[in-house]
C-alpha cells in the first residue's frame, strides 16, 4: 500500500498507473480538469485498453463542464456512464487499473485539489478492497443497489455511519481527524465520549458544536480537502465522507480503513506538522491584528494563474505549424500576415484565459461555501 499526500505527490502516480495499464481502467469522476489524465486515458484506449468512466450526474455549478467532459471522453473512445440521481450527490473518487490496483482518493482530479489543497489518497492491491471497488463501480454504472461485502470498505449511505462510528469507538489513546465540517450529533457525541475516557482528540477543520472537550484548529496555510482519521497511530481512514449527516446518509461517498504501518505513519506525520502550524478555530482575533481580506488580491491571483499556465504550456512553434497545416493543408504554400495572426492569437488567448479564470473562481467560491463537501 502507498499513501499519496497532496500537495506534494502531484498526479504522477496516476499517470504512471494509466500508462502501465494492460487491460482495463475504471475511473469515477466528480470534478475533473486535468487534461494530462484525459490524454493518458485516450492513449490507453489507442493501445487497446478498455477504459470506462463513471461521471457524477451533477456537481455544484459544473453540469456544463461534466457534459463537455463526457463528450470529449466519448470522442476518445472511452465508455462513459452517468450516475443515477437517486442520491443528493455522487461524490466518490477512485480509479481501478487492470482490476488489480485501486486508487481510493479524497481529492478530485483537479488542479485545485492536487496542487493547492491538503488531501490524501491510497494506492492498494488489497484484493478485498479492489473487489469491492469493482462491485461498487458496476452497481453505480448499472444503477443497481450496492451490497457491501467488506467491513473496511466504507460506502455512504450504505455502511458509512456504522463503520465510522465503530472506528471512532475503538480508539484507546488518540484520534487525529482532518474534516472540513463535523456536524453529525451522534458522531460528535462519540468523540466527546472518547475524550472523556482519556483519548486525545485533535481535529483540523471545522467542528459545528459548542463542545468544551474537543479542540479544532484551522488549516490556515492551505485549503483543506480531505476526510481522514488516524486512530491510535495504527489504523487510518481515508475517504470522501465528512462526519456530517448529509455525507453519511444521503450521498455516495467512498473510503477505506487500513492499517498499513508506513501509510498510517505518513498520514499521522503530516497531521502533526499541520497541527503545529494550524490556528485555533476558536481563538479570538487580537485587537492589533488586521482583519484578513475575504479574498486574495487580484494581482496575486493573476501571478499564480500566469505561473500555472506557463508550467502547462509546451513549445508554441510546433502548435502554430501543426495548426497551419490543419487549416491550409500540408501541400499549400501559406503566406500569413504576422501582425494579424499575433493580434488574433492574443484575442483568443485572452478569451480562453477569461473562461478558465471564471471557472476557477466559481470553484473557489464553491469550496468556501457551507457545502464544503465538494
Amino acid at each position: 500500500m502507498r499513501c499519496l499526500v497532496q500537495p506534494g505527490d502531484s498526479i504522477q502516480p496516476l499517470l504512471q498507473a494509466i500508462s502501465a495499464a494492460k487491460r482495463s481502467i475504471e475511473i469515477v469522476i466528480f470534478r475533473f480538469d486535468r487534461r494530462e489524465i484525459e490524454r493518458a486515458l485516450a492513449v490507453a484506449v489507442a493501445r487497446g485498453v478498455r477504459v470506462r468512466a463513471l461521471i457524477a450526474y451533477t456537481n455544484r455549478g459544473g453540469e456544463k463542464h461534466l457534459r463537455e467532459l463526457e463528450m470529449r471522453l466519448l470522442a476518445a473512445g472511452i465508455t462513459v456512464a452517468r450516475t443515477d440521481d437517486d442520491l443528493v450527490r455522487y461524490h466518490g473518487k477512485l480509479m481501478i487499473v487492470d482490476r488489480r490496483q485501486l486508487f481510493l482518493l479524497a481529492f478530485n482530479f483537479t488542479y485545485l485539489d492536487i496542487e493547492h489543497s491538503r488531501s490524501f489518497g491510497v494506492i492498494t492491491t488489497n484484493r478485498r478492497h479492489v473487489r469491492e471497488a469493482v462491485k461498487l463501480f458496476e452497481a453505480d454504472t448499472q444503477r443497481q443497489p450496492y451490497t457491501p461485502g467488506c467491513a473496511t470498505f466504507v460506502v455512504s449511505p450504505v455502511n458509512a455511519r456504522k463503520r465510522l462510528s465503530a472506528f471512532v469507538k475503538g480508539a484507546k489513546k488518540e484520534l487525529l481527524i482532518y474534516d472540513p465540517e463535523i456536524s453529525d450529533r451522534d458522531l460528535i457525541r462519540l468523540l466527546e465520549e472518547r475524550a472523556a475516557a482519556g483519548v486525545t482528540v485533535k481535529i483540523i477543520g471545522r467542528l459545528d458544536s459548542g463542545s468544551n472537550s474537543l479542540e479544532a484548529r484551522r488549516l490556515s496555510r492551505m485549503r483543506l480537502h480531505t476526510r481522514s482519521i488516524v486512530r491510535d497511530g495504527r489504523y487510518a481512514f481515508i475517504g470522501s465522507q465528512s462526519l456530517r449527516p448529509l455525507e453519511l446518509d444521503a450521498r455516495r461517498e467512498v473510503g477505506i480503513i487500513f492499517r498499513d504501518a508506513s501509510a498510517v505513519k505518513r498520514v499521522a506525520g503530516t497531521f502533526h506538522a499541520d497541527w503545529a502550524s494550524a490556528e485555533s478555530a476558536t481563538a479570538p482575533m487580537r485587537a492589533d491584528e488586521p482583519a484578513k481580506e475575504a479574498a486574495p488580491a487580484a494581482s496575486k491571483v493573476a501571478k499564480k494563474v500566469a505561473k500555472a499556465m506557463a508550467r502547462g504550456l509546451g513549445p508554441v512553434a510546433p502548435v502554430v505549424e501543426m495548426t497551419v497545416k490543419e487549416v491550409a493543408g500540408v501541400e499549400t504554400e501559406v503566406r500569413l500576415n504576422s501582425v494579424e495572426v499575433e493580434n488574433t492569437v492574443k484575442d483568443a488567448v485572452k478569451k480562453a484565459v477569461k473562461e478558465a479564470v471564471k471557472d476557477l473562481v466559481e470553484e473557489a467560491v464553491a469550496t468556501q461555501s457551507c457545502e464544503s463537501g465538494d
